[in-house]
């Protein structure tokens, strides 16, 4: 059975493309730009063809297309004209469309061809910066608002994942330079939101730092033993989702008895669920950095 999302309603274009609703339907009753199709009840829903074509239109209408010369253009120079204007300008917004696309219809080549002609542009960390994270925040929204089911974002953080990974690889064939601190980095017990925390260890690993990934469900014994092979070591985790608010900051309390306990071992503390930690009962051993942004200019004035 295909299960590929291939309807969609007013409310996803709007979500999908940011172009309102609103201005959607003059678009269609003025200028015909796209034909919907009708349920019985005569509620609106396009097809794929019809989401990209709006997206094709989002950009050029970005580039100062007006809408009505956009309408005149035959249906096959669209395409070919988004194509012709970013070959000199700013990618950002084609690209993020691209690679929504390629999440809706769960389409992995796209993705694919689209990170590999961004290469041939942008370092994977300008792609990481300036194009997956603005894709994550968005993904985020379509999921809450229902436009997306968690399997397109599984999806679509699994491939971000894989170049995480492929580009990590690489930079840890040489041994790090900074070995005066060790960095342990995991994610506490039910939490297996691990993208932003791989992010992180590419960051330290790409800085020279020494990294030790352990990742998703780490109990805190764990963590305990780790400190029994290294001195000097900052924990970092990130939390996502978990732990659930009322056990966050009995979760923080254990990790302050049972690793913070010496004069040198430090948590760094990263993800959305930081703002819920009472930050009264934190000590100078433990810092809440509010953004991936922010990590790499906090780690470089850390001794």
């Amino acid at each position: 059975m295909n299960n590929i999302k291939n309807v969609f309603n007013i409310k996803d274009l709007e979500n999908l493309s940011g172009i309102k609703a609103h201005t959607i339907r003059i678009w269609e009753k003025r200028y015909k730009v796209l034909q919907p199709m009708r349920s019985d009840t005569n509620i609106r829903y396009y097809d794929v063809q019809s989401l990209q074509k709006l997206l094709n239109i989002s950009t050029l209408h970005s580039f100062g297309y007006k809408i009505s010369a956009i309408s005149k253009m035959p249906e096959e120079k669209i395409p070919v004209l988004v194509r012709e204007i970013l070959r000199n300008k700013n990618m950002t917004n084609h690209v993020l469309n691209s690679f929504k696309l390629a999440m809706m219809n769960f389409d992995q080549a796209l993705f694919i061809n689209t990170y590999n002609t961004l290469l041939r542009e942008k370092s994977f960390r300008e792609i990481f910066y300036d194009l997956f994270i603005p894709l994550m925040h968005e993904i985020g929204f379509l999921w809450q608002t229902g436009t997306i089911t968690p399997a397109h974002e599984h999806f679509i953080s699994f491939l971000i994942k894989q170049k995480l990974a492929a580009n990590t690889e690489k930079l840890m064939i040489e041994p790090p330079v900074k070995t005066d601190r060790t960095f342990v980095l995991f994610l506490p017990m039910n939490e297996i939101h691990e993208l932003g925390l791989m992010f992180v260890n590419y960051e330290l690993i790409l800085s020279g730092h020494k990294a030790i990934y352990l990742g998703e469900r780490v109990p805190t014994s764990s963590l305990v033993d780790v400190k029994k092979y290294f001195n000097n070591i900052t924990f970092i985790t990130y939390l996502t989702v978990q732990p659930e608010i009322q056990k966050l900051n009995p979760y923080i309390e254990e990790l302050k008895s049972e690793i913070l306990n010496d004069d040198d071992t430090k948590l760094f503390i990263l993800g959305k669920m930081g703002e819920f930690i009472q930050r009264e009962k934190l000590n100078d051993k433990i810092k809440i950095i509010d953004s991936i942004g922010h990590f790499k200019a906090f780690i470089e004035y850390q001794k």
